[in-house]
């Protein structure tokens, strides 16, 4: 498959409006997201994949039937095809960068915006490749739908090019990925394969079977509005309140201070006023017992403020969201090494390291799916200054390809 195809199908995908909405209790949570996901039915059909499925919650699934008459093992790929809701997914207008000379690019839908190797070192490994970025004002995309791409150009390209063997290959693209919801409902039984991967990392040659243990975590903080010409003694300020809660964190434990497998505490949203105030949070880390510590800590903050002014002011709704996968994939560790090893015999060195974040593998693995997370070639998610490099893209399509293939031979014999 020629680049300028990959390229032509992610821009297809990236260009239709796929925000997920925390908000919403359904599935998917936005109605938007059956666009992409009626799409990729169709198209998976079109490319000739068999065994093509939509279900009312909107996950698509198919397979590429084995072409090798030796038994192997059924495996998987999965990607999601909505976008966060911390920036804006809408009128997505992407600026294709042929030859990047490595200085600064101008994000022309906003003046003055730019993205830069100053700022972005990242970006000068990328010299003289196509880049794809926003125009400053809306997100990519590339998480995860440059995954989506790559699969489905993946398995266009086994499907014209049968030499290529391999065993049952099953796929699925799934909702809600982006609020945690990715994996509540896809179906483990019917997908059918004994492992997957994800294609939703970052950089060329990430490997993860690592991610953060993840909770999050509503403060709802209440006081008394008075009028404050009248509020001596009478008026109780929630948003103080919430000042006093969020001073009590360290403030040196936040996703902008933290890196490795330093875990953090991230105040993600603040609605209130002198009545009650809301303030949600994100809890992270990747060893359990700090995870569970960090937990408890917001719990006992809660309490000291609560004796302090002798009332419940503070109340938490505390909940997990996922789990470290490292648990259930070190007993199958085969499936990260077909995976490092199908990077290396394509070029690509493995950068083998945890995820500060969380897939639907992470999910899945503790599903019963084993499914480790490999790069889709994007920088700078959730945001405008979101890219991918196209030489990227074809490396990861090239990298699913091999997993393949490698696969259907440790089973040959």
């Amino acid at each position: 498959m020629t680049e300028q195809a990959l390229l032509d199908r992610f821009l297809k995908y990236v260009r239709i409006d796929t925000e997920s909405n925390p908000a919403s209790d359904s599935t998917p949570s936005s109605s938007k997201q059956w666009d992409l996901a009626n799409l990729l039915f169709e198209e998976l059909k079109q490319i000739g994949m068999t065994e093509v499925t939509i279900d009312d919650n909107s996950y698509v699934m198919a397979t590429l039937p084995s072409n090798v008459s030796h038994e192997v093992p059924a495996i998987g790929f999965v990607s999601h095809f909505d976008t966060t809701p911390d920036f804006t997914g809408a009128n997505v207008k992407p600026q294709i960068i042929e030859n990047y000379d490595g200085k600064a690019i101008a994000l022309k839908g906003v003046p003055d915006k730019f993205l830069s190797p100053e700022e972005f070192d990242d970006l000068l490994l990328y010299k003289g490749q196509t880049l794809i970025t926003t125009d400053g004002t809306t997100l990519l995309g590339a998480d995860d739908k440059a995954g989506v791409a790559e699969i489905v150009s993946a398995m266009e390209y086994l499907i014209q090019n049968p030499q290529i063997k391999h065993g049952k290959i099953r796929i699925c693209f799934t909702p809600d990925e982006e609020i945690g919801r990715g994996a509540h409902k896809f179906d483990v039984k019917e997908f059918g394969a004994e492992w997957a991967y994800t294609m939703d990392g970052s950089q060329i040659g990430e490997l993860e079977y690592e991610n953060f243990n993840a909770a999050d975590c509503k403060v709802t903080i209440r006081g008394k509005i008075v009028h404050p010409g009248y509020a001596k003694g009478k008026m109780e300020n929630a948003l103080y309140y919430a000042t006093e809660f969020i001073n009590s964190l360290p403030r040196t434990e936040t996703p902008e201070q933290t890196e490795g497998y330093e875990g953090f505490f991230h105040l993600s949203r603040c609605n209130g006023n002198v009545d009650q105030t809301v303030l949600e949070y994100i809890i992270r880390d990747h060893d359990f017992d700090k995870f569970q510590a960090r937990k408890n800590f917001m719990r006992e903050v809660a309490d000291n403020l609560n004796n302090k002014y002798g009332k419940s002011i503070v109340e938490l709704n505390m909940k997990d969201q996922y789990f470290n996968m490292k648990t259930k994939v070190e007993p199958v560790m085969f499936i990260v090494d077909i995976a490092e090893e199908a990077m290396k015999q394509e070029g690509i060195k493995p950068l083998i390291k945890a995820i500060r974040g969380g897939t639907d593998g992470s999910q899945l693995s503790y599903m019963g799916l084993p499914c480790p997370n490999i790069f889709a070639g994007g920088h700078n998610f959730h945001g405008p200054y979101e890219y991918v490099p196209l030489q990227s893209m074809q490396k990861a399509m090239a990298v699913i390809c091999r997993i393949t293939e490698l696969t259907a031979m440790r089973y040959s014999k």
